[in-house]
C-alpha cells in the first residue's frame, strides 16, 4: 500500500511540475511578445506568432489575420513606437499533452486597463501565440455611458454586417 501511494505521489508532483514548466514558458513568451511591441522589434514580435495567427483589436473591425496584421502594424514598428502592454496579472492553462495553451490577462496600455485572452500552439518545442483578444475593460458603472458614446457607430457598423 505504501508503495502504490508513494508511486502516486510521484507520478502526480512530475506531471504537476511538467504543467508548471509548461505555464512558466507561456508566460515567458506572453511577456517577451508584449517586450517586443514596447521596443517595436517587429521581427521579435511576430516570430512569436503562429505564420496563420490571428490578432482582434479593441475596434469592432479589427479581426487581423496574420499578414495583414503585419501590414497594419509595419508603419508602427518602423516608426520605433508600437504599442505598450504589461500584464497585471495572467492566468494560463495548459492541456494535458501540453502542446495547446489558453491564457487571460489583465493588462496595463495606453489605454487603461485591457484584458487580453488567447491561445498558444506548441510548435517544433516552442510556443507560438495562434490567437489574441485584446479587448478595454469596461467597468460595470460606466456600460451605460459607453453605450450611449458608441451607439451611433455600432448602429452603422451593425447595418453593414447585416447586409453582407
Amino acid at each position: 500500500m505504501n508503495k502504490l501511494f508513494f508511486l502516486f505521489i510521484f507520478v502526480f508532483s512530475f506531471s504537476f511540475g511538467q504543467q508548471n514548466d509548461a505555464k512558466k514558458e507561456v508566460n515567458k513568451v506572453m511577456d517577451a511578445w508584449h517586450k517586443a511591441a514596447a521596443e517595436a522589434d517587429f521581427d521579435a514580435y511576430f516570430n512569436l506568432m503562429t505564420t496563420d495567427g490571428v490578432f482582434i483589436g479593441t475596434d469592432a473591425t479589427e479581426n487581423w489575420q496574420n499578414d495583414a496584421f503585419k501590414e497594419f502594424s509595419k508603419p508602427y514598428f518602423d516608426k520605433g513606437k508600437a504599442w505598450s502592454f504589461s500584464a497585471l496579472e495572467r492566468n494560463v492553462y495548459v492541456n494535458s499533452t501540453e502542446d495547446f495553451a489558453w491564457f487571460d490577462e489583465l493588462l496595463d496600455t495606453q489605454m487603461k486597463i485591457c484584458r487580453g485572452s488567447g491561445v498558444l500552439k506548441k510548435i517544433n518545442g516552442e510556443w507560438k501565440i495562434a490567437h489574441y483578444v485584446l479587448s478595454i475593460a469596461v467597468p460595470n458603472d460606466k456600460v451605460y455611458a459607453l453605450i450611449a458614446l458608441k451607439k451611433e457607430s455600432d448602429s452603422l457598423l451593425t447595418k453593414k454586417l447585416k447586409a453582407h
